[in-house]
């Protein structure tokens, strides 16, 4: 009951902060240039993490398409999501690892163009290892997050 209450809580609040940036909307022709796109923080990532909302709109229930940039250097500890997700590499070398414990050693590397689908409730984590990445994600809404370890979570650290 605690869990779900937390994760109804974390689900809120990234309603709260993506509605005000939602996407192209998925029932009518449209597009959008890459040059136009719009980064910004998300809460829920650490700071230098910059997330930008394509289609729809990812607290609702509904298809979704976000890109994530990740800086060179930067990790992202063990986490999950709720959702199935679809990820594209856009650029850069995209470095997942699963499980609960962050360990290098588990990093698999997928370059420009692979395509990695992850289902709802894995554990993962990930790593700007050899430069900045951007992966596209595709996934039903709403959108979640939740650290394995919260102390982890920039949400709980920045309070």
């Amino acid at each position: 009951m605690k869990k779900n209450v937390f994760l109804t809580l974390i689900m809120v609040f990234i309603g709260l902060h993506l509605s005000a940036a939602q996407g192209l909307s998925s029932k009518e022709f449209n597009f959008l240039n890459s040059e136009s796109i719009v980064w910004r923080s998300f809460p829920a990532f650490p700071e230098n993490v910059k997330l930008a909302i394509l289609v729809g709109d990812p607290a609702k229930f509904e298809p979704f398409i976000v890109r994530v940039k990740v800086p060179y250097g930067e990790k992202i500890m063990p986490h999950i999501h709720p959702e199935d997700r679809i990820y594209t590499v856009i650029s850069g070398v995209f470095y997942i690892g699963i499980g609960d414990q962050y360990d290098e050693t588990e990093l698999q590397a997928y370059p420009p163009g692979a395509v990695v689908v992850l289902p709802g409730n894995t554990p993962h984590f990930h790593f700007a290892k050899s430069g900045d990445y951007i992966t596209q994600v595709y996934a039903i809404g709403p959108l979640g997050l939740e650290y394995v370890d919260k102390q982890n979570d920039p949400r709980v650290n920045s309070k």
